[in-house]
């Protein structure tokens, strides 16, 4: 089919009526592009920074250990007799857990009390025939050496009779048996009879990277971090399932050294565990209290932004509604929040809204940010992890 000649002559005229529409169109936009007014400047969302007082918090994962741990052995060889406790309850110090056959200790205690007896009784004549020169020193002394050793022989045979009977060493809960009446066992065996654990209280064990424990100890020392007082070592805990122990521990221990392997020193805490709800092994998340700062600077997170070298950045407004650009140095997230160690100020206006239209001089005009949500409030719980990297940023 053949093109006519005047239809021809009108598609170019056509095409370039559409490319100047789009031109003129695209050019209108770029003079009322978003964020901006007809005729003034561009219109930012902002909010005005504050110097709060905020609770430090570190969450670290960790174990529960016993507080003390028991391996009951037998300290002399026989049968054993009776086991007279039941496995999994509770036993008080001193309580007697097994009956080990006692007749060939018994049937030794009586020899020994009869050796003793006539020992000392040897000893005691030849003290008087000694005064009266019947007996020489020597005999006397030879006596008297052979009654301590009568004695001796009687307090390991008093010793070894009340060994039979094994005895808790400390109060706590008592395990399984591992061995049954009828069973023999011997002193210094490797099997224990049984373990008992104190559970009340209880320890939880976390780990905290060298470094971290590095950078707070900077802060204390240079004054940008208070003490926390008496919540200092106040350690509160999170069970595996979500829930929050009802109880709170407290900083008990830490390691002196670090761990080579994994570059962390280890803190204990301590809790009270009454009704035994905690119980070794369990894996847990413990949140220390680590300080406080008096005047900390909260930003919102829609407020920093990354440089491609990773340095964080903030647009703030002057007094003369001109746009600042910030270096900023961030330490963690709070919520959706960034806690900041340098760059913003009290009473700075960050931008969190309109980023995309405005550059570092130009002149803007500020309204209330509606992109940011209700802030929590200072030292809440919802203090995160420390920031490490770009990648954390909402």
């Amino acid at each position: 089919m053949s093109i006519k000649p005047a239809h021809a002559a009108l598609i170019p005229l056509l095409a370039i009526t559409v490319l100047l529409g789009a031109c003129q169109k695209q050019e209108e936009n770029q003079q009322q592009g978003p964020g901006s007014e007809d005729q003034g400047p561009p219109k930012v969302g902002v909010v005005t920074l504050k110097a709060e007082h905020f609770v430090l918090t570190t969450e670290l994962p960790g174990r529960t250990a016993a507080y003390r741990i028991a391996e009951v052995r037998p300290q002399v060889n026989g049968i054993i007799e009776k086991r007279l406790f039941e496995e999994g309850a509770e036993v008080k110090a001193g309580q007697q857990l097994y009956q080990i056959d006692d007749d060939v200790y018994q049937a030794t205690l009586k020899s020994a009390q009869a050796s003793a007896l006539a020992s000392r009784s040897l000893a005691d004549r030849y003290g008087i025939l000694v005064k009266e020169r019947a007996v020489s020193q020597q005999e006397f002394d030879e006596a008297r050496a052979s009654s301590l050793q009568a004695q001796a022989a009687l307090d390991q045979a008093q010793i070894n009779v009340r060994y039979t009977k094994v005895l808790a060493p400390i109060a706590g809960r008592i395990g399984r048996s591992a061995f049954t009446e009828g069973a023999l066992v011997s002193n210094g065996q490797a099997q224990e009879l049984a373990t008992i654990q104190q559970l009340d209280p209880i320890y939880v064990d976390v780990t905290q990277p060298a470094r971290d424990m590095l950078n707070l100890r900077r802060d204390l020392e240079a004054g940008r971090l208070e003490s926390g007082g008496e919540n200092a070592a106040k350690v509160t805990l999170t069970l595996e399932d979500g829930s929050v122990y009802p109880l709170d521990g407290k900083l008990e221990f830490s390691e002196v050294s670090v761990d080579s392997s994994t570059g962390s020193v280890t803190l204990r805490a301590v809790f009270p565990n009454p009704d035994e709800m905690l119980l070794p092994g369990m894996f847990v998340h413990a949140k220390l209290v680590e300080g406080a700062k008096s005047n900390a600077i909260l930003a919102p997170q829609q407020g920093i932004t990354r440089t491609p070298r990773g340095t964080a950045t903030a647009l703030v407004v002057n007094a003369e509604n001109k746009v600042e650009k910030r270096e900023v140095e961030t330490e963690r997230t709070v919520g959706n929040r960034w806690l900041i160690n340098s760059g913003l100020n009290d009473g700075d206006r960050l931008i969190t809204e309109g980023l995309q239209f405005v550059k570092p001089g130009a002149e803007v005009s500020v309204a209330p940010a509606t992109n940011v949500s209700e802030q929590p409030k200072p030292g809440s719980s919802d203090s995160g992890d420390k920031a490490s990297s770009p990648a954390q940023e909402g």
